[in-house]
């Protein structure tokens, strides 16, 4: 395949409605730019280049021109503009009826995931191109999945082999043009349609920066990744000391010698549960009791290391990072000094920032100040790295 083989369908023709602006998805604002200029900005990186077709609604042909010409200005790259139909797979129809017969590697990808980086569209490629079939890139699924019917749930799905696919999904450009030529039914992406006419499809490594923006909260998050946003979050749990004295004091992750333990479906560990959600709350990801709520025989028992893990996967899979967390027990006992340093270091050591652990009482005041059981309150600072 030559040096310059690659074209790239930009599909731009969607209206938005779940985004509630008042104009078509791809031309609604983010950092003082239309989510489409993003998108072309970064295409434009993209080794190999060779064409650009975006498909756009009625009427916004001249603008998307504009933005296409000063994305791809001092490139020697072609591009189209055509209207797209009344539905994804017909615009995209629509766009490859443009395809420069010089290209043999065809990238589709969707303008609402604006933050895609230029290597993603390069590994898309490179794969197509190695392969000589086509390739996605995918998510891991990080969710518990259940298979839902009449508001019944039926079973959980196992989730190890599940991905969430996304965008650019890369093509030899005879077979996706073959492909759109017999196509009968309408395809949730063109990975499906491929596949439906013979076509392997490899998977590649997604990337964060890829998500789609479809509602307001999606483009608030993505408003954050230019100005290296920051979030915080707060969490607290509270535990009762438990009868059973043969169940050891979980604090932190670790065993505290000597201290009877607390009461919990898992092991009531209240200094991690604070933690998870502080950091879910960070994220906008829910709490603790909603990812990994009681009612998950799985987590009967488990250790607050398996939590934290869990929302830390949630919170890498949206992209973002954590800075610091700082955690205080409340309580009379049990007295935190002998740990605080081990209990820091363990989970400074598993979330990857710095961890400070404080203590402070009710001045007798409550069932903390009888003793009775432990409270922690938790706060997480969060950032999400800087486009580009």
């Amino acid at each position: 395949m030559t040096s310059r083989d690659l074209a790239v369908v930009v599909v731009a023709a969607g209206l938005g409605t779940r985004l509630g602006a008042d104009k078509p998805k791809a031309f609604v604002n983010l950092a003082e730019k239309p989510l489409l200029q993003h998108t072309l900005e970064n295409v434009a990186e993209v080794v190999a280049l060779s064409q650009v077709i975006i498909a756009v609604p009625a009427g916004h042909e001249e603008q998307t021109a504009l933005l296409a010409d000063e994305a791809l200005a001092g490139k020697e790259v072609r591009f189209d503009v055509v209207v797209g139909g009344e539905s994804r797979q017909q615009s995209i129809a629509n766009a490859l009826a443009e395809l420069d017969e010089t290209a043999q590697v065809v990238l589709v990808h969707d303008a609402a995931r604006a933050l895609t980086p230029s290597q993603l569209f390069e590994r898309v490629a490179a794969e197509v191109r190695r392969s000589g079939v086509a390739a996605l890139p995918v998510m891991r699924v990080v969710d518990t999945i259940k298979r839902v019917d009449d508001e019944i749930v039926r079973e959980t799905i196992d989730r190890d082999s599940l991905r969430a696919a996304q965008t650019p999904q890369g093509f030899v450009a005879k077979d996706l043009i073959e492909a759109y030529s017999l196509a009968q039914y309408e395809y949730t992406d063109d990975a499906a349609l491929v596949q439906a006419h013979g076509i392997q499809v490899n998977a590649v490594a997604g990337d964060a920066r890829a998500f789609k923006i479809t509602t307001s909260e999606d483009l608030a998050a993505a408003e954050l990744r230019f100005g290296g946003g920051m979030r915080t979050g707060i969490g607290t749990d509270v535990h009762r000391f438990t009868e059973d004295k043969s169940k050891p004091l979980f604090l932190g992750t670790v065993v505290w010698p000597g201290e009877r333990g607390l009461d919990g479906h898992s092991d009531g560990d209240a200094v991690s549960h604070a933690i998870v959600d502080a950091l879910l709350s960070a994220a906008g990801l829910g709490d603790i009791g909603s990812n990994f709520g009681v009612d998950r025989p799985e987590f009967a028992g488990a250790n607050g290391e398996v939590f934290i893990r869990g929302a830390l996967e949630l919170l890498d899979s949206k992209g973002y990072q954590v800075e610091n967390v700082a955690v205080q027990i409340i309580g009379n006992r049990p007295k935190v000094s002998p740990n605080r340093e081990k209990v820091e270091a363990t989970l400074t050591g598993l979330i990857g920032a710095p961890v400070t652990l404080g203590a402070t009482t009710t001045d007798g005041l409550g069932f903390l100040g009888n003793s009775e059981g432990v409270a922690a309150v938790a706060t997480a600072l969060i950032s999400i790295a800087k486009v580009g």
